[in-house]
């Protein structure tokens, strides 16, 4: 959950980092901290807790450029100033900034430590900031080469060297790394919401690729060597997207904004002439599609969830089998992959580590892949190379909202596709784009029913347990309840088939425990009475 910027230019960097570390905060963090270079020197203030609490730390005289800054989720280390980024070197030469984990940390701080070095944080990070130091180069981006040749584990990576104030090195290999591209001045960040009001232009790292960045460009490479061409993708967000507006916090927003992403995610894609799908992006023939047998859906979180809800409408309207599961679990049990096989990753982001792990081990040994991402030129959208565009707008929240109903919007339309190419008929075809383009207006409908929904809250608040029921389509979407009432509230919340419900979990309720049952008004809806 961590988050980097940086900048070099003509600029103070101060207040354009402070800002940057404001737009990240909506990932989580419990520190927060940031370094300069002015004159040659190395200037560096963090602080535990929020990035308001650094603002009020920074003595007036804190300025220069180039600059990098970090909020920090603790991983190796408690919460704590010494433990916060940005994380130097001996002599405060080198300064860095860190996403990730190092695995090999504890073995490479003991060898460091029996050389003399002395740690000033129990963090893994500085590690990296005393290897980049100690190594040999003539560059800053050489000695950065060696450090992480010696490094096993993930990182998105920001250095500075006070000896170096031209330039900004910065690393990728599985953690997201961004350029921003300006009028003679750069931007780093692990998000495109840190750079969207300074910049249109922006470029992705991939992993095992790293950059050295100056104010009038930057140059890319392998890590073990080789030049990398990179292309410059626009931005389609803007930054009035990422402001909260009215709404008290990014969640109620992206609620209240799922009518009109919905809207976004159909826009262009709705045929009435032959009461189907339009899915340019997924750049299949019919007869290609008709070669497939089965459907395997790839997600972490909500992303598997609405996979779970993806695969059932395709089994029911495309009639191809088809099953998600878990990303993380997938890639680690050596899958067979099969050529008639069709797989498809999920991501909001376009950056879930072991989604892209997944999609990477399937491309490895063959088999053909479709993304189904929200951000463009993600990661995982390039590695795909084909799918669906998910258009939800930016999602701030942590909790995924307007982009999971947009996904499953997604999955319809697809479910579709493949009907109408198969055994759907044209008025099936016809009665479900009819139901998709009534959606959003529904979707604003049930929106504007806040105050009742608020009136069931307030009479289940004092609830310690809760259990989420459903059949089918019904039991992705208690699945997705249960998650939602996890994450938000931290209470425990389970989610059940219906007919489950008598093998056990019936054993834990007791009176005032809410269970909630998904009831579709379906063939199955006399079954669940």
């Amino acid at each position: 959950m961590c988050g980097i910027v940086g900048y070099i230019g003509p600029r103070n960097a101060a207040p354009i980092l402070l800002a940057g570390l404001y737009r990240l905060e909506y990932r989580g963090y419990d520190s927060a901290g940031m370094a300069l270079v002015r004159r040659n020197r190395l200037s560096v203030c963090k602080r535990q807790g929020r990035v308001g609490a650094l603002e009020a730390a920074l003595p007036n005289s804190f300025a220069g450029s180039p600059g990098i800054a970090h909020t920090r989720w603790a991983t190796h280390g408690e919460p704590s100033d010494a433990n916060s980024h940005p994380h130097c070197d001996a002599e405060e030469r080198v300064a860095l900034v860190h996403n990730g984990i190092i695995e090999n940390a504890t073995s490479l701080r003991k060898k460091l430590e029996k050389e003399g070095v002395v740690f000033a944080s129990e963090t893994d990070s500085e590690v990296l900031a005393h290897l980049i130091a100690r190594a040999e180069g003539d560059t800053l981006e050489a000695r950065v080469r060696v450090a992480l040749a010696q490094v096993t584990g993930t990182y998105g990576l920001a250095v500075l060297d006070a000896r170096h104030p031209d330039e900004l090195v910065v690393a990728r290999n599985g953690s997201p790394v961004i350029i921003g591209i300006g009028d003679g001045e750069m931007f780093v960040a692990s998000d495109a919401a840190a750079l969207i009001r300074h910049t249109r232009q922006i470029v992705h790292l991939d992993d095992g690729e790293l950059a050295t960045v100056r104010a009038d460009g930057f140059e890319s490479s392998m890590l073990e060597g080789g030049r990398t061409d990179k292309t410059p993708l626009a931005l389609s967000w803007t930054d009035e997207s990422f402001d909260k507006g009215n709404h008290e916090h990014y969640m109620r927003k992206e609620i209240a904004e799922q009518g009109e992403s919905v809207r976004r995610t159909l826009r262009g894609r709705l045929d009435r002439r032959f009461q189907t799908a339009r899915l340019g992006g997924l750049e299949m023939a019919a007869r290609e599609l008709l070669d497939v047998r089965r459907i395997k859906i790839l997600g972490c979180g909500s992303a598997y969830i609405a996979g779970c809800l993806g695969a059932n409408m395709i089994e029911q309207l495309a009639r191809i089998p088809a099953h998600a599961e878990q990303a993380s679990e997938f890639r680690y049990r050596n899958p067979v992959i099969e050529k008639d096989c069709l797989y498809i990753a999920v991501s909001q982001s376009g950056e879930t580590f072991d989604t892209l792990a997944a999609v990477q081990e399937i491309k490895r040994k063959g088999g053909a892949v479709l993304g189904v991402v929200n951000v463009v030129g993600s990661t995982i959208a390039r590695e795909c190379g084909r799918g669906i565009y998910l258009h939800a707008g930016p999602e701030v929240s942590v909790v995924s909202t307007k982009t999971f109903t947009c996904t499953a919007v997604a999955f319809a339309l697809l479910a579709i596709h493949l009907g109408r190419i198969r055994d759907l008929s044209p008025a099936q075809g016809g009665r479900l784009i009819a139901a998709l383009e009534a959606l959003p207006d529904q979707i604003e409908q049930v929106d504007a029913q806040e105050a009742q929904v608020a009136e069931l809250a307030k009479a289940f608040s004092s609830a310690n347990d809760a259990y989420f029921i459903g059949r089918t389509w019904g039991y992705a979407l208690a699945m997705e309840g249960a998650l939602k009432l996890k994450e938000i509230s931290y209470l425990h919340a389970e989610a059940y088939p219906a007919s489950e419900l008598k093998h056990g979990p019936l054993a834990l309720i007791e009176p005032g425990t809410p269970t909630l049952i998904v009831l579709p008004d379906d063939e199955l809806l006399a079954k669940n009475h």
